[in-house]
């Protein structure tokens, strides 16, 4: 029994393999425009990476037209690491919109639960059914907990300590979930996923957790599941800053490599490099 399913796990690994080329292809065949009301701080490399991976990005914010700008797109990804009150009025109408328009969107709660007027206002908008929520673990638990927690944007917990709790929010709240970390465990209450690729020095890059939160977005538009689009992200930029690093005399350098690498990311680099656990 076991030796069967070992096979079992190792033949779901190479279908995730051929899909995850697959959607890239899809993705870059369709360029689909991806609105974002992202981080301040992260606005250009953002949108950069969805330049790079064959995404079309468009960065509005304005309440007199996000919602419009949501009917255009193909899908939404919302940040809330330099959350206002006006900004937040900005996501809710965003976020309202793409669900009554059934359109697939993402929530980035960066540093959910640092602050009291961070974790309410992030919970306001899980209210309105992202179809993924991407955020590392501390986040993670605290948007889902109701509790306060992490280091300001950083987390003080692993990605592989929130496992039985990431499945069973994903399941009870009917999304994706996905924790970047170590290791990117991502979950929709039935399946899980690990992806291993990266490299300790995109930690010491901003914004590299915001443009997974993008990517994933770019995927929303053209895969048939959140959960597909997910794990096709994060496994592209999971390989992607691996190789970059290894080119890469620092974080700067690093910046720009990934961007190279997320462009340059083919079929066959995504079958050698992928390390991947279904």
């Amino acid at each position: 029994m076991l030796k069967l399913l070992q096979l079992m796990m190792k033949i779901h690994s190479r279908l995730m393999h051929s899909e995850i080329s697959n959607s890239l292809e899809q993705l870059r065949s369709i360029q689909p425009l991806v609105h974002n009301i992202t981080n301040q701080v992260v606005k250009n490399s953002t949108a950069n990476a969805l330049l790079a991976i064959g995404a079309s990005p468009v960065m509005a914010h304005a309440i007199e037209e996000v919602s419009d700008m949501v009917r255009l797109a193909g899908s939404l990804v919302i940040n809330t690491g330099t959350i206002t009150a006006t900004r937040l009025e900005s996501m809710l109408a965003a976020a309202n919109t793409a669900s009554v328009q059934n359109k697939p969107w993402i929530l980035d709660p960066v540093g959910a639960g640092a602050t009291p007027f961070r974790l309410e206002s992030n919970q306001r908008l899980l209210g309105l059914k992202p179809s993924v929520v991407r955020g590392n673990a501390s986040e993670i638990m605290a948007l889902f907990s109701g509790q306060s927690g992490g280091k300001g944007v950083d987390s003080s917990i692993s990605s592989e300590s929130t496992l039985q709790f990431l499945n069973e929010k994903a399941g009870e709240y009917n999304l994706t979930i996905a924790v970047t970390g170590k290791t990117d465990l991502i979950a929709d209450g039935k399946r899980l996923a690990r992806i291993k690729n990266g490299h300790p020095m995109m930690a010491r890059v901003t914004g590299t957790g915001c443009t997974a939160t993008a990517l994933i977005g770019a995927f929303l538009a053209t895969c048939p599941s959140p959960w597909q689009a997910s794990v096709s992200a994060l496994a592209c930029l999971g390989i992607a800053g691996e190789l970059a690093a290894k080119e890469s005399k620092g974080p700067g350098s690093l910046q720009v490599n990934l961007l190279d690498q997320l462009y340059g990311l083919s079929q066959e680099k995504i079958e050698q490099y992928l390390k991947l656990e279904y």
